[in-house]
């Protein structure tokens, strides 16, 4: 549906002084090429100034009247298709602009001619002339705005020519074509071309075919590469495309005076190699290293049938206005001099053709798809696209639709843009109208920048129709008419420069435009707003924007537009409500500055619709750094207890709330804890009451709830505890006075966050230090206590392996440093092996080592008690807190046991032997019994038995402890070994009625098994 509004974008118009009547005109980067109609074979140069004035540079003589022309701004030349006897030639026309600075020197050459000999220091200020030979005649011809190339199209072919710059000397360049590609299509005529990237769109009468050459990879043998053809089908089968020849069976139809149409159709992306057109590739340049090689890739295939125009004959239906338009980068460069060209990326490409009767626009970059369907009041003559508009002209009307280019190229450079942080209108917005403006008999039209050239003929028959005398006078003034017809065979015509309005012009008229509706058709006045803001956004997107004098003001206007859209969505009631948010957040508006938008001064009451709603609450729950006055707070208050009192709770804990009144916050609260009481609610009005000061209150309310669900509480809103500000996690006064009165609960509450991903074990950190007041490179005891309560829960290995390291340093920086808790640990080693399987039970042999040494004093022996009960269980990467325990020395009975429980766990019990025999012999057995076991039995004679009996030997009397650990190693092996194998671990040298109990023990249980 097309929407019909009555704007302007026409300015003032100016007429071009042509000498000759106009053929054909095209624009190139700041002129105006226009080819005279019959025997006066010139084209004229007009020089385009602001406001659309036009001024003469000169003109230069053709070989012929002029058929098709085309303006490349890569290259700044211009190529033609002219007639002379009966034939068709290609030229283009290179460095033309030396003419209207007075030179008359023109070269004239074949393309690929050796240019020295043309060229010299002395004859540079030439044009020259390139002419193309080609083997079939030249019917259209388009240009590439990114880099120049040609493509012309013939008889069941079209040919590329490459751009070339060729440097003659220092001071020299000159531009040369190179013909590299034939692409044959079989029984195809086309009509129009037009090429952009290497995609490439065809049309014939009532066929629209785009390809795109994408490159392969070169291969070895580049001859046999060359010769091979990109064919979608082995046996070709027309359709829907006018051929010269047709079948004997369509024939006898005919001659039965049956008509056979082709269907209608639609081929898109990989379907559209359904179409039955072969293409096969044919390389003319000479083959280098640098050569490209190309497939074809269908994008698009779609077919009309005569009787599709509602209007008209069948047989004026024909497609018109082929058109490829690219639409670039944000911020790409554009050309920077005239001889200079900068490397535009491209973003987005778009496909215009048109019926009499009706336009379409696809767009056939990322994604192949149908934008826009324009529907005319009247058959068209030609229609021209630009990023902003369609411009149709037809028998009457110079007519201007919006288009959705903006809207489509907007998703391909940010496929995200429809989020709560982006937003932009829709590309199935339906398309509007603005302006039909009256012109005598409307004939060609072309786009330049912000002007369009029209050029009107006014036949001598159309004159006198308006002219036709009534029914009375008709008789005496018949010869009169056609006496006056022979002698004006000449029709009147005109070649017009229409300035379009500016963009910010135009958009300040859709905005006005836009309130006439604001009371009436809500959906009427968001697009005409949504029309202002895909305006303003097409500029934006200009190559030329950066260096546009506008540049600001544009900026302006889209940030304004936003704010205008934001507006719509959060005062109408529309279904597309939630996108308030986004273009509030475009707009650069701060939420203080919305509310002054929306809500009335006064208490009195409005209604306040959802896309409002929606805004405050988005904007509220997230981390914000502004902070609303107190008046605007407590008018925050009054409007979520009108819209949504469910909300009020989370909405106090927002930290731009920060300057709310806690008395009204908690008059609020109590209307609410009536509809609906909760956790979250109790822990918000006791947050409110500790702002008042009233700790009454505030242990009334902590009291009704038991602290397990307190802590629970915490997870329906984390802000009650921590809030951001620019950035930093910072505690809130709740936080602080649970620090000081339950920092039990501060904990527990902290982990049921992190277990359900409500803060991370870094924000965590820093939370603690900062509530802790705590550098940086402390950590305070609250800390460790939360590392301590969520090792407890913790279910994640990664995380799990973080905390008993993060433990493990602790409990070995405050052994080694002696250092005292700020406050008094929550959880005592006891309490940590009775709920958590990550604390083991502490060894006997562990306990009967440390009980050897001097009473450490009690808090310090906790640390050593808990970095013991680590080791003691099986949770512990040994490997990964080695570097860790390292400063702990074997010296004292700490680092014995820490050492000797890490070469446990590592296996190596004979250096923890080693270890104990050498600093704490009486823990040798004991470690023994407690650790070698099932498959570690061995140890007990293949290591300590004979490391007993040499320390026995060695020391004799002085060290009975060898002696008694000894006996009770030899009551183990002979419990364990035979007989034979016993005597075989008896030292050589020792005392025979030493070992006879064993012996004897050992016989004995031979005989009873």
């Amino acid at each position: 549906m097309v929407q019909l509004y009555n704007l302007h974008p026409f300015g003032s118009q100016r007429v071009v002084p042509c000498k000759q009547e106009p053929a054909h005109f095209c624009c190139g980067r700041d002129v105006l090429f226009v080819a005279s109609a019959g025997a006066s074979c010139r084209v004229e140069v007009f020089a385009l100034r602001d406001q659309g004035r036009c001024e003469p540079l000169g003109s230069f003589a053709t070989l012929g009247p002029v058929l098709r022309m085309a303006h490349s701004q890569t290259g700044d030349y211009l190529v033609t298709i002219e007639e002379k006897n009966k034939a068709t030639f290609l030229r283009a026309y290179v460095n033309w602009r030396c003419m209207s600075a007075g030179s008359s020197r023109v070269c004239v050459r074949m393309v690929g001619h050796k240019m020295e000999e043309s060229y010299s220091e002395t004859l540079k200020e030439q044009m020259s002339i390139v002419e193309m030979p080609l083997s079939d005649p030249p019917l259209c011809i388009s240009c590439c705005p990114l880099n120049g190339d040609l493509l012309v199209g013939c008889k069941n072919k079209l040919v590329m020519f490459c751009l070339k710059y060729l440097f003659i000397n220092q001071n020299l360049t000159v531009l040369d074509f190179e013909r590299s590609l034939i692409l044959h299509i079989d029984n195809f005529i086309p009509a129009e071309i037009a090429f952009c990237a290497r995609h490439i769109a065809i049309t014939t009468e009532l066929d629209v075919l785009i390809l795109k050459l994408e490159l392969v990879q070169q291969s070895a043998d580049r001859t046999e590469q060359c010769a091979h053809s990109f064919s979608t089908l082995e046996k070709p089968v027309d359709v829907g495309v006018k051929n010269e020849g047709s079948s004997t069976h369509t024939l006898q139809l005919e001659l039965d005076e049956f008509i056979i149409c082709q269907k209608p159709a639609e081929l898109l992306g990989e379907e559209s190699k359904l179409c039955e057109i072969p293409i096969t590739l044919e390389y003319t340049e000479l083959p280098t290293e640098d050569t490209k090689l190309f497939q074809v890739r269908y994008l698009l295939f779609r077919c009309f049938t005569p009787d599709q125009s509602p209007f008209g004959f069948c047989e004026e239906t024909k497609l018109h206005s082929l058109q490829l338009l690219p639409v670039y980068q944000t911020g790409s460069s554009v050309t920077a001099h005239e001889e200079t060209e900068i490397k535009k990326e491209l973003l987005s490409l778009f496909c215009f053709f048109s019926l009499p009767h009706a336009g379409y626009l696809y767009s056939v970059g990322k994604l192949v798809e149908l934008i826009s369907t324009y529907q005319y009041s009247e058959k068209s003559e030609q229609a021209v696209l630009t990023p902003q508009f369609l411009h149709v002209i037809t028998s009457e009307n110079l007519q201007c639709f919006t288009v959705r280019c903006s809207a489509a190229a907007a998703r391909d450079e940010d496929p995200y843009i429809d989020t709560t942080v982006k937003a932009c209108p829709p590309v199935t917005l339906d398309v509007c109208t603005l302006r039909m403006q009256l012109f005598i008999g409307p004939r060609a039209i072309c786009h330049f920048k912000n002007h369009i050239i029209l050029l009107t003929k006014a036949d001598t028959e159309d004159i006198t129709e308006r002219r036709k005398p009534t029914r009375k006078m008709l008789s005496r003034k018949a010869d009169s008419i056609k006496s006056r017809t022979n002698s004006e065979s000449e029709p009147g015509w005109n070649l017009y420069i229409i300035n379009t309005v500016s963009t910010i012009q135009l958009y300040r008229e859709m905005v006005d435009y836009s309130k006439t509706y604001e009371n009436v058709k809500t959906e009427s006045c968001i697009h005409l707003l949504s029309e202002a803001h895909l305006l303003v956004r097409a500029a934006v997107m200009d190559p030329h924007f950066f260096k546009s004098d506008e540049k600001e003001e544009i900026l302006r206007a889209f940030r304004e537009s936003c704010a205008f859209l934001g507006d719509c969505y959060s005062r109408f009631d529309t279904k597309d409500y939630h996108l308030a948010l986004p273009y509030y957040r475009m707009s650069g508006l701060s939420m203080t500055e919305v509310l002054k938008r929306l809500v009335s001064e006064g208490d009195e009451i409005q209604m306040y619709e959802r896309g409002f709603i929606f805004y405050l609450t988005h904007s509220l729950n997230e981390d914000l750094n502004e902070e609303l006055s107190e008046e605007s707070a407590n008018k925050v208050l009054q409007i979520f207890c009108l819209a949504d009192p469910v909300q009020l709770p989370h909405i106090l804990c927002s930290p731009c709330m920060r300057n709310v009144c806690p008395v009204t916050a908690v008059k609020y609260l109590q209307k609410v804890e009536k509809i609906m009481p909760s956790v979250v609610l109790t822990l918000t009005k006791a947050f409110m009451a500790l702002k008042m000061g009233d700790l009454t209150m505030y242990e009334h309310e902590m009291d009704s709830c038991k602290e397990t669900v307190l802590g629970c509480g915490f997870i329906g809103q984390p802000k009650l505890l921590r809030q951001w500000k620019e950035g930093i996690v910072m505690p809130t006064e709740f936080a602080v006075h649970l620090k000081e009165t339950q920092p039990g609960l501060l904990v527990a509450a902290t982990v049921a966050l992190h277990e359900n991903s409500k803060i991370e074990l870094e924000e965590a950190d820093t939370f603690f230090k900062m509530l802790c007041g705590n550098k940086e490179s402390t950590i305070p005891q609250l800390l460790v206590d939360f590392w301590e309560a969520l090792l407890v829960v913790c279910s994640q290995e990664e995380i799990l392996q973080e905390l008993l390291l993060r433990l493990t340093s602790q409990y070995v920086l405050r052994i080694l440093k002696k250092q005292f808790p700020e406050t008094k640990p929550l959880k005592t080693t006891e309490d940590l092996i009775n709920s958590c399987n990550h604390f083991g039970l502490i060894f006997p042999w562990v306990t009967f080592i440390m009980s050897m040494g001097s009473p450490s004093a009690k808090d310090y022996s906790e640390y050593t008690s808990k970095l013991q009960s680590l080791l003691c269980s099986q949770s512990i990467n040994i490997a990964s807190v080695l570097p860790i325990l390292e400063p702990l020395t074997e010296d004292g009975n700490v680092g014995l046991t820490i050492h000797v429980l890490c070469n446990t766990h590592l296996g190596k019990y004979e250096e923890a032997i080693d270890q104990l025999l050498e600093r704490c012999p009486d823990a040798a057995v004991l470690y023994a019994q407690h650790e070698l076991k099932d498959d570690n039995r061995a140890v007990w004679w293949n290591k300590l038995l004979p490391e007993l009996c040499k320390r026995a030997r060695l020391t004799g009397n002085d060290c009975p402890v060898f002696i008694s650990s000894l006996k009770e190693t030899l009551s183990v092996v002979a419990m364990e070994l035979d007989l034979r194998d016993f005597l075989s671990f008896l030292p050589e040298d020792g005392t025979a009625a030493f070992f006879l109990p064993y012996l004897l023990h050992c016989s004995q249980r031979k005989v009873l098994t």
